[in-house]
């Protein structure tokens, strides 16, 4: 006997039921769908902003300590020329074809000769910075080699001080042993962050100006690492560090997702909706399967005793409505899968845009498709699908014959 032929008819005769959970089910699998493949466009987009687009790149090598004492003692914690060629000769061996940069950060007050206020710099060589930019090495902002005193300035910064492309700055800092130091810069380009909280504070300065400001002649508070492929992160965190600790070299090292809090309080946030709105239809779902099965068994008592009667065993009509329950989550899914893909071109085709939390400019609204988390939430439904019609066959299986046969 073929159930599944047998479970479709049985779902077409009380079609308007198996309508009903059906597109309770494809609604359900759709909402996730739809969810999940936003949200991975959005780790995506984070992740791309992390490295490239804060330069953060993959890995930061520092000394031991940085973080904490770097601050209050920094002539110690510095790394110094010979430090820095060591790190990058094992860097490179391990990994040619990576980017190892140099960077200092600073601050201090700029000023356009009337009015000041604070400012974070970053200092990094110039085509260090094309390399850790990317896919994004044409976007504004973009430090030039041939401007040795040039710096590119937040938009947020600039308007705050008055200043545009061409207009000069003064920087005023507090240099390794505590006095103060002063250069004049040219602002070659602006940019915007990408982050509210830094829009009216940041800049970038070349290295060899930031060390100069600094007194920190060819020395860096940490060294940025590009590597050819984002999924070596923790791979290459483990070998350079066995590689470092080898060389008596004390070095920490910290990935772009140890340095980027805002992609893991994003990424937290996200993961725990899309595990409550699998809840909500995952409950949907068995309590639909559940009572359409229910029903399917009281409408059909007589016919379960008929089967019985004439031979059919009990795990065979277990076999029978596990089958239509099959069929009901299946094309559930199937057509929840359709729909998805209809409302995803739809949604990409009109271009919808907003600000997102702490950002400054509008991002488009994109929906990808996660073919992970969508099968994972087929086979959860399949399975609960499966666990809610098992209770109420087995309980139609377990009546007597007589008692079906007799049932009004």
């Amino acid at each position: 006997m073929n159930t599944f032929s047998l479970g479709l008819r049985n779902l077409r005769r009380n079609y308007r039921r198996s309508l009903t959970t059906l597109l309770s089910i494809a609604f359900g699998f759709a909402a996730v769908a739809l969810f999940s493949g936003y949200t991975k466009e959005v780790y995506l987009g984070l992740t791309q902003q992390a490295v490239h687009g804060e330069l953060i790149g993959h890995l930061t090598l520092s000394k031991r300590g940085m973080k904490q004492e770097g601050r209050l003692k920094p002539e110690k914690y510095l790394l110094k020329a010979d430090e820095i060629a060591r790190i990058a000769e094992l860097v490179k061996q391990a990994y040619p074809t990576a980017r190892v940069a140099p960077r200092l950060a600073l601050s201090g007050l700029a000023s356009n000769g009337k009015v000041s206020t604070i400012f974070l710099a970053d200092g990094v060589a110039a085509d260090d910075m094309l390399a850790l930019r990317g896919p994004r090495r044409n976007a504004s902002g973009a430090l030039s080699a041939e401007a040795p005193a040039g710096i590119t300035v937040a938009r947020g910064l600039a308007a705050l001080l008055g200043l545009k492309e061409g207009d000069d700055a003064s920087l005023l800092v507090s240099t390794l042993h505590g006095q103060a130091n002063a250069a004049d810069a040219s602002i070659i380009d602006t940019y915007s962050t990408g982050n509210a909280g830094l829009e009216d504070k940041a800049l970038f300065i070349p290295l060899a100006l930031a060390q100069s400001l600094y007194d920190a002649d060819e020395r860096a508070d940490r060294l940025t690492v590009l590597l050819p492929d984002i999924a070596l992160t923790e791979t290459a965190r483990q070998q350079l560090d066995a590689a470092f600790t080898a060389a008596g070299l004390d070095v920490e090292i910290q990935t772009w997702q140890e340095l980027s809090a805002f992609y893991r309080q994003v990424k937290g946030m996200f993961d725990m909706i899309f595990g409550f709105i699998l809840s909500i239809v995952l409950a949907i779902v068995v309590m639909s399967v559940s009572n359409a099965m229910s029903m399917s068994v009281i409408e059909r008592t007589r016919e379960i005793g008929t089967l019985r009667a004439i031979g059919l065993r009990r795990l065979g009509v277990v076999r029978l409505f596990v089958s239509e329950a099959v069929l009901l989550v299946g094309l559930g899914c199937l057509s929840g899968l359709l729909l998805a893909v209809v409302v995803r071109a739809g949604v990409n085709a009109a271009e919808f845009s907003y600000v997102p939390p702490n950002g400054t400019a509008r991002m488009l609204l994109v929906v990808g498709l996660d073919a992970g988390k969508m099968l994972f939430a087929a086979v959860l439904l399949g399975g609960l699908g499966l666990a809610a019609a098992i209770f109420p066959a087995r309980r139609a299986a377990r009546q007597p014959v007589i008692d079906s046969l007799a049932h009004v």
